[in-house]
């Protein structure tokens, strides 16, 4: 049972006068998620952490939850990050990033955590700024309105379903590297919290990558990989949608998952450009997101709609509907194990 693992584990729009409507979701996988991601993208680029951006769509988040009958708040912290002259002097730039997170219980104190980054890349040279990374005109279709769509459709879905554990759905600001989003969230976790704590799923960047993952963290006991990233993997293949599972290790992020780091069992989903050659996935290349023409992701004139639908045709619909396929299930499974 999914209660047995985690206790193995424990042991061992207000913008734009437009707001999507729960009755705007259909039956159709995806769709709802695509709706989202293009809505995200279009009416709230540059969603730096700290920005006006940031602020307008953390906003619409809430409402959106709200109005799917989730318990929802925001959560503002302090954070900052050196940007770095051309002369290579090095000023702290401090701002005030905004979370967001909505709650559902179940008849059990135990919950999934859900978790998808909201802002997009923020600059943080100048050589970055003059290469057009990041910025006020940055979509962010990939990374990461895609996992904030694609976690709207399954929050949408989730609440008509009578829960045995909770979810809770965390669109989580200051999630690029250097900004500690991730880490002030661990931390202020209540011991409650972390002792309820079931699962954590990262969703982040699932449109451009070369093949889907659903990957397991570091420290994540073989018990709940086998319940969780290998019976993703499976869901997959039952419905033929081409997938991959990797054990995350020390070699494929700047730094452990915080989540990871904190002993929390972890699903990461993403598209990756790691080679398949092995049949679990582990022989792996870099994991940086490529684009078409082979450039990397945070790209303004490459993350927005227009380009990804000229240059990679049918692939946010073809993603969006994949990920719902497979997690939706898997979170029903997973919330209302049998007993």
């Amino acid at each position: 049972m999914f209660a047995s693992f985690r206790l193995t584990a424990l042991t061992a729009l207000l913008c734009c006068g437009f707001i999507f409507s729960a009755q705007a979701a259909t039956d159709t996988p995806g769709q709802f998620a695509e709706q989202q991601v293009r809505h995200i993208a279009t009416y709230f680029p540059g969603r730096m952490s700290g920005s006006p951006a940031e602020l307008m769509a953390a906003d619409y988040l809430k409402q959106q939850f709200t109005s799917l009958g989730f318990q929802t708040n925001t959560r503002q912290f302090n954070t900052g990050y050196d940007w770095h002259d051309a002369d290579g002097k090095a000023r702290w730039h401090k701002l005030t990033a905004t979370s967001v997170i909505a709650a559902r219980t179940g008849s059990e104190p135990q919950e999934i955590l859900i978790v998808a980054h909201l802002d997009t890349w923020t600059p943080q040279n100048s050589s970055q700024a003059n290469q057009n990374m990041g910025g006020l005109r940055l979509q962010g279709v990939d990374d990461n309105a895609s996992g904030l769509g694609v976690m709207l459709e399954l929050a949408e879905k989730l609440s008509k379903k009578p829960l045995h554990y909770g979810v809770r759905f965390v669109a989580l600001s200051a999630g690029e590297v250097g900004l500690h989003g991730m880490d002030d969230y661990v931390a202020r976790m209540s011991n409650k919290e972390k002792k309820n704590t079931l699962l954590v799923i990262d969703l982040n960047s699932l449109i451009t990558g070369d093949h889907l993952y659903f990957n397991s963290g570091l420290n994540t006991p073989r018990a709940v990989r086998k319940q969780t990233s290998e019976r993703a993997l499976y869901l997959a293949r039952e419905f033929g949608i081409s997938a991959a599972s990797h054990q995350l290790n020390r070699k494929d992020y700047p730094g452990i998952n915080a989540f990871d780091k904190a002993g929390f069992p972890l699903m990461d989903v993403t598209a990756s450009n790691w080679a398949l050659g092995a049949k679990d996935g582990t022989q792996q290349r870099s994991r940086t997101h490529h684009f078409p023409d082979g450039t990397t992701r945070h790209q303004t004139e490459r993350d927005n709609l227009a380009y990804l639908d000229r240059w990679l045709p049918g692939r946010i619909t073809l993603r969006t509907r994949d990920s719902v396929k497979v997690l939706l299930p898997l979170l029903s499974e997973l919330t209302n194990p049998k007993v």
